[in-house]
């Protein structure tokens, strides 16, 4: 080695010892091998279950297929076919309205609650009473909210004992869509006002008596105090409401329709179309266009998932 060159010259040109990385604790290693045991078994199931389902979904909805037999390729024709069909485009418009429409009565009605009910005395009574809906099975739920609404139903005996000569048919073409969307508010409701009841819970007490202390009025601790500690609260109830009131079924399906009925095309949404172009199609079943709206939904739940992540990602606050 001359003395312009340094141990790792030497090494380059071949004349030491190759240089030795960073030592591994054999501890670490256990632990890295441990963690790949627990791991896999949830990866497995997760590919199993989810991966795998979609890909297939996703195959069969560039496929026309009747759910036996061979398949035949047509690419993009069954998401053609789909948006072309009118009953299509009316459950997708009725899809976004109980997404947008239905979740912001909810929401609104949750954050009233939790206002009202924060400072009452019997709280959890109250809080554990409203959340009750979200127990019952939705096929009970339906048939409870229908009876409620049919034409000598509870609400139309109320409206009688109140003096109105003619109370009106609720379960109406006009006005069932209506209905429909109240149920799901009264079913919602009792759920968002107790995540949100939680999420305030957490607030440390000495800022609402410093707030009281400094005057400050309720619309004030609301955007001061309340809102920019629970946003990240809000965000994932959002986010909840997203995925399920995409996915509604079994409330609609019931409520109107069940026993091997649909239920009127008034109160489809994409779920309620998918399932008859698959299981209840006049004729040949419809695998091919079910699934193309099964990726169509899908779809939509990633892209709205992803928005409503942007939307509340917030740096979390130190209290």
């Amino acid at each position: 080695m001359t003395l312009t060159e340094t141990p790792v010259d030497v090494v380059a040109h071949g004349s030491g010892n190759v240089p030795k990385g960073p030592r591994v604790n054999p501890l670490d290693r256990g632990r890295k091998r441990l963690f790949g045991w627990f791991v896999a078994p949830a990866a497995i199931l997760y590919a199993a279950f989810l991966i795998v389902p979609g890909l297939v979904t996703l195959w069969i909805s560039v496929n026309k297929w009747p759910g036996a037999g061979p398949m035949t390729f047509v690419g993009v024709g069954n998401y053609r076919a789909i948006f072309k069909d009118p009953t299509f485009v009316a459950s997708f418009r009725n899809t976004l309205t109980i997404l947008f429409g239905v979740g912001i009565v909810t929401f609104l009605l949750a954050f009233v609650m939790m206002l009202t009910l924060r400072d009452l005395r019997g709280r959890k009574f109250i809080r554990m009473v409203i959340f009750f809906p979200n127990i019952a099975p939705g096929v009970l739920l339906a048939i409870v909210w229908g009876f409620l609404f049919q034409q000598k139903g509870m609400i139309n005996q109320a409206l009688g004992w109140l003096g109105v000569a003619h109370p009106p048919a609720w379960l109406a073409e006009d006005t069932l869509f209506l209905v429909v969307m109240a149920g799901l508010v009264w079913i919602s409701t009792g759920f968002y006002t107790t995540i949100l009841m939680a999420a305030v819970d957490r607030i440390p007490p000495h800022l609402f008596e410093e707030c009281e202390l400094a005057g400050a009025t309720a619309f004030q601790r609301l955007r001061y105090v309340i809102l920019p500690l629970t946003w990240d609260v809000i965000g994932v109830a959002s986010i909840l409401w997203t995925i399920s009131s995409i996915k509604i079924f079994e409330f609609l399906y019931a409520f109107a329709g069940g026993a091997g009925y649909l239920p009127p095309l008034k109160i489809w949404n994409t779920s309620i179309y998918a399932y008859a172009e698959a299981f209840a199609a006049v004729g040949t079943p419809r695998f091919g266009t079910a699934a193309a709206t099964s990726v169509v939904m899908m779809v939509l739940v990633i892209a709205a998932v992803g928005l409503l992540g942007r939307l509340f990602r917030r740096d979390p606050i130190e209290l």
